[in-house]
């Protein structure tokens, strides 16, 4: 849910913690189910847009800004915006509501979903301006960065295991995976499949590569495993996966 304030003030809680917008500030709540007590002046005023976590998440490569700035915005949901950033964003917002109309297009999905991409970068630009003015010293946010800085070099690919990093960090595994999720809200795992998925489907693309050498590659026990992941992230077994990406076949 992403909340943008044109005038007056208001106040919520959110992760036990309390609130307030004023003019030009953004609120960018990942999970609406944990705002609590929702209290407006009289004089609010408000746009907002929502879309479907999943839909917007996928929309982003894996390594992207997104997942350092969701963790961020789980922490703190508000960024102020300069005038200029809000009115690219409420812009935005209008751009989504018009175009919304259109469901009757063939390509309905993929046009909306540039549309928000284009909302989500110019998010990310004004919180990136203000995280850069925001020093993080806290333990927490230090386990989640190195989290997501080993990730980023592609190890995911070989260790999928929570073990694994919390030995990198010298933390235990419950330690790590009650940080993460209580900072952002998401598990340990579904950041390494995260990161994870996008190498599969590389490795995938590749036809030089059996099944059974992408399975060794990235170190699967064995190559019902390797299907069974597989199915479950891609919606697709390998081989059906690979069928998708040959061009249909027009019979004479």
């Amino acid at each position: 849910m992403h909340m943008l304030c044109l005038a007056g003030e208001g106040s919520f809680v959110f992760n036990e913690r309390c609130y307030h917008i004023a003019k030009n500030d953004l609120v960018v709540i990942p999970m609406p189910h944990r705002v609590k007590n929702l209290a407006a002046h009289s004089d609010l005023q408000v746009e907002w847009f929502a879309a479907d976590y999943k839909f917007l998440q996928n929309l982003l490569p894996s390594n992207n800004y997104s997942i350092g700035g969701s963790i961020a915005l789980n922490q703190d949901p508000v960024i102020r915006l300069t005038e200029e950033q809000a009115r690219h964003l409420q812009d935005d917002f209008h751009r989504l509501r018009v175009r919304m109309a259109d469901s009757h297009l063939q390509f309905y999905r993929e046009l909306m979903g540039s549309l928000c991409l284009t909302m989500m970068y110019d998010i990310f630009e004004a919180h990136a301006q203000n995280e850069a003015t925001t020093p993080h010293t806290d333990r927490t946010a230090f386990i989640v960065k190195q989290l997501m800085g080993l990730l980023a070099t592609g190890i995911s690919a070989t260790e999928r295991d929570v073990g694994y990093y919390a030995r990198r960090l010298n933390v235990s595994p419950k330690y790590l995976s009650a940080t993460i999720k209580r900072v952002t809200g998401h598990s340990v795992t579904s950041y390494i499949d995260r990161h994870t998925i996008p190498i599969l489907k590389s490795y995938l693309d590749d036809e030089r590569l059996s099944l059974t050498q992408i399975a060794d590659r990235m170190h699967f026990t064995s190559l019902s495993y390797f299907s069974r992941y597989c199915t479950k992230h891609l919606g697709l077994s390998p081989s059906e996966y690979r069928q998708s990406l040959q061009p249909n076949r027009i019979e004479n």
